[in-house]
């Protein structure tokens, strides 16, 4: 199997703010030909470092992919580095130049003198064409290695990559197919899924499987090769059969869709309505919801009642419930429902209320201390549930909470 590396070029990655997903869309059409990524590394606009992770990618890996720094400043540092590095020459190519003064014409505009650095080109390159930005990229064959410098901007770089370096590089990797299959399961740990699936899994070399949690669940990894599409589906297939009979509807997803969208299909599906009223989420169930397009199709209406005079305002809650047990207790969740659902005039009604923390807790009643309640036509049922960590996370948890219990009623 061939190995590849990918290195990010921009100061702006290293802030805490930024995430370099180029990184994450290229190891996956990597490994979909059979290709797989050794090393990720993110270099500021730093000359000498650059040159260093260049040359160290190229002597160890077959393919080496970079991202961004092509642009027309100072900061723009790739073209010059990379050249340097492999030993090359950088011309000024004539073609390219025109083509750059061209795009600014279109757009009634003289090009500023600086971008003519975005027309130089290291010896032997071809010239990857941008239709989407004034950046071109550049793709070589340096000794064994395959180079390829793309642009940073997603909307560029992955035209770019998919319509000229993945031709060239399946051609290099030969026959082998690698997939990856997430399985998404929830209202269980991550030692308690593993206790049950790896008499399973570890039978098996190919596919292979990694469990991973995040905030919310447990993602069970699948990747498996061969030499036909097909028959690596087969294998993801047949494990995943297994794996299913093992913990049933525990897995809500079997190619990594959401909770989210998985509920929203179900809904759509039955031609149900629902509506949400939310206390210690504050709306995040309503807007994970509706982050999924089509969603207008079921989703009726969202209310947020954090104030017990809002409860009893807006859901029609009775006071002596609020007094009797409290805001954050199954009676006053089981009345949110309700409310919601007969307010909206749904089919189902979605409640949560909790503390989430870090104040307000209670010997009796802890931070992290979540009811939710689901009502429609028929009937009305509520679940206690105990969330660990921060605000953050308690509320991510308990939301995720409440679209599993939909998902199982819709079930």
């Amino acid at each position: 199997m061939l190995t590849a590396e990918i290195i990010a070029i921009g100061s702006e990655l290293l802030a805490s703010d930024r995430t370099d997903t180029n990184s994450l869309w290229l190891t996956e059409k990597l490994n979909q030909i059979g290709i797989e990524v050794k090393l990720k590394t993110i270099v500021g606009d730093d000359d000498a470092r650059l040159e260093e992770a260049i040359k160290d990618s190229v002597r160890r890996s077959r393919v080496v992919i970079t991202t961004g720094g092509l642009g027309p400043t100072e900061d723009d540092i790739t073209r010059k580095v990379a050249a340097r590095a492999l030993g090359r020459r950088l011309l000024l190519d004539e073609e390219v130049l025109e083509w750059i003064r061209g795009r600014f014409a279109s757009f009634g505009r003289p090009m500023p003198e600086r971008n003519s650095r975005q027309a130089m080109v290291i010896d032997g390159a071809e010239v990857l064409d941008n239709p989407n930005g004034s950046a071109p990229g550049l793709y070589l064959e340096h000794e064994k290695t395959s180079v390829a410098l793309l642009p940073g901007p997603p909307r560029e770089m992955r035209p770019m990559f998919e319509n000229f370096v993945l031709p060239k590089l399946s051609l290099k990797a030969g026959n082998l197919r690698v997939l990856r299959r997430v399985l998404r399961v929830a209202g269980m740990g991550e030692s308690a899924i593993d206790e049950l699936i790896a008499p399973i899994y570890s039978q098996y070399d190919n596919p292979s499987t990694t469990i991973l949690f995040n905030n919310t669940e447990v993602e069970i990894h699948l990747t498996a090769s061969g030499k036909t599409e097909s028959s690596v589906l087969t294998l993801l297939d047949r494990l995943t059969e297994q794996l299913e009979e093992r913990l049933g509807n525990a897995i809500f997803s079997f190619r990594g869709e959401t909770m989210e969208e998985v509920v929203g299909l179900k809904l759509s599906l039955g031609r149900y309505t629902l509506a949400v009223a939310e206390s210690c989420t504050g709306g995040l169930i309503a807007q994970r919801l509706t982050e999924v397009p089509g969603s207008s199709k079921y989703f009726l209406e969202g209310v947020i009642a954090y104030s017990n005079e809002a409860k009893k305002r807006t859901l029609g809650v009775e006071p002596i419930l609020l007094l009797e047990h409290g805001a954050v207790s199954a009676p006053v969740a089981e009345a949110m429902a309700e409310g919601v659902r007969k307010r909206a005039g749904a089919d189902f009604g979605l409640a949560i209320t909790g503390i989430a923390g870090p104040d307000g807790g209670s010997e009796e009643k802890p931070v992290g201390l979540v009811y939710i309640a689901l009502s429609d036509d028929v009937q009305t049922e509520h679940r206690k549930l105990v969330f660990p960590g921060d605000r953050h996370l308690i509320r991510w948890r308990a939301s995720q909470a409440a679209l599993d219990l939909l998902r199982r009623r819709l079930i």
